[in-house]
């Protein structure tokens, strides 16, 4: 039986494109996988990892060829990837991308899409706050969500052979749109990582002594703040610049809840705190019954085969580094 798809290149190899490429070549999603980095010991690491078969500094010679392109770099460079392999891409070619935003890379790609190639951006949502070759494992998209976010007019044969390519590596597959997603995503990421650079910035900008005190004892929710705030910061720089309006719609509307709580904490409004606190926990336990309570790899479910196989990053806390 053929794999879905010849010939798969991945533009970019940090965490999620190197787990795409083991998850692909585990599950026989792709004949062959071409790797493209703009630096090469990246490229070299890559390549000890044996994470594909055809290895380039040149991202032309990568795709050329390929049936499946994925843009695993930040969405900054889009623009500038897409002018270097839009001239190679071939028709019948699926163009997607693993970005934390949507609605810009459908407005800087589509226009530089060559006739008979589909665009269909992708989301996995999933990741580690570790980065490079490396940290990548096969395991990361089990039961994670991949938002999928075609255009109208896309081709439904080549979402649903995307779609069937994200759920062989685990994922659950939605389809949304752009918008929408980034809107979704600004609330449920976005501004919980603007929120943990801003905590743990202050941190850094406290005296010395206070600052080593605060460290010794952190408690789980600083932890769980720094884990966050060690995800990639050029990922995130990209993701605030590109996603700006619903990141402030958002961020508004925390602000306002922000001020009502403080309110509430300077006039010792207790009755205003407990209820506050009452819905906050029915979110909680909303998000339990969802299944995501937990950000382990197909969220801590055990699988023997992939125990007697899994490298020791599986069992790393999930810090949200591409979960975004």
């Amino acid at each position: 039986m053929s794999a879905p798809f010849k010939k798969l290149a991945l533009i970019g190899i940090g965490l999620i494109g190197s787990s795409i490429a083991l998850a692909a070549r585990r599950h026989g999603l792709v004949d062959a996988i071409a790797i493209a980095t703009r630096k090469s010991e990246t490229l070299d690491e890559a390549r000890a990892l044996n994470l594909g078969d055809v290895y380039s500094l040149d991202a032309t010679e990568a795709v050329r060829g390929a049936d499946l392109v994925i843009l695993c770099v930040p969405v900054g460079a889009y623009g500038s990837v897409m002018e270097t392999i839009a001239p190679v891409l071939e028709p019948g070619t699926i163009l997607s991308d693993v970005g934390s935003v949507k609605a810009f890379v459908h407005k800087i790609l589509a226009p530089m899409v060559p006739k008979g190639v589909s665009l269909i951006p992708g989301h996995p949502l999933a990741g580690t706050e570790h980065s490079g070759p490396a940290a990548g494992f096969a395991e990361l998209f089990m039961r994670r969500w991949c938002v999928l976010t075609p255009d109208a007019d896309t081709s439904q044969a080549d979402v649903e052979k995307l779609s069937a390519f994200w759920r062989g590596m685990g994922s659950q597959v939605e389809t949304m749109d752009p918008a929408h997603h980034d809107r979704v995503l600004a609330i449920t990421s976005h501004i919980p990582h603007l929120v943990a650079y801003n905590i743990v910035g202050t941190v850094a900008d406290l005296e010395a002594d206070t600052q080593s005190e605060v460290i010794k004892f952190s408690a789980s929710g600083f932890r769980d703040f720094t884990r966050i705030a060690a995800s990639d910061p050029v990922m995130w720089r990209d993701v605030f610049l590109t996603n700006r309006e619903a990141v402030l719609e958002m961020l508004g509307r925390f602000s306002e809840d922000l001020s009502v709580l403080q309110r509430a904490v300077r006039s010792g409004d207790g009755a205003a705190l407990e209820a506050m606190f009452t819905r906050t926990r029915a979110i909680r336990r909303s998000v339990i019954d969802a299944g995501q309570e937990t950000a382990a790899p197909d969220f801590g479910r055990p699988h023997q085969s992939d125990i007697d196989t899994a490298p020791d990053s599986v069992v790393r806390d999930h810090g949200g580094g591409d979960d975004a």
